[in-house]
């Protein structure tokens, strides 16, 4: 049984920075491609970035690309996302998922794991 679980979300003032982690259990992370989506109220789940299963390869959402950034140690088996420069419209949960594919996907139907979210609440 495959867990993801993810901390370090909060409220922060715009301008601001967080660092959500992804701790995962059940399968070493190396064995993954992992991501992060975000759901704001009323609105779909949406892609935020993603890493390959050997970290070289990245991708980011227009709305992020340049502040924040995603990380994996597969030693400690989690991964990271560095928000900076924070804005009102990043307010959303974020959530951490891991796929079996090998190429990076931004689709949420492709993960085959995701975690219970945590709330990040940027403030203006």
């Amino acid at each position: 049984q495959v867990h993801l679980v993810e901390s370090g979300g909060g409220l922060v003032q715009a301008g601001g920075s967080l660092r959500l982690a992804c701790a995962v259990s059940g399968r070493t992370v190396s064995s993954f491609g992992m991501g992060w989506f975000r759901q704001a109220p009323g609105k779909e789940r949406e892609f935020v970035a993603a890493i390959s299963w050997s970290g070289p390869s990245t991708r980011y959402a227009d709305s992020v690309k340049g502040r924040f950034t995603i990380s994996r140690n597969n030693a400690k088996n989690t991964v990271y996302l560095q928000m900076n420069s924070l804005k009102p419209e990043d307010t959303a949960v974020y959530y951490c998922a891991a796929t079996n594919r090998v190429v990076l996907t931004t689709t949420p139907g492709n993960y085959n794991y995701w975690g219970q979210g945590t709330q990040v609440t940027v403030s203006s």
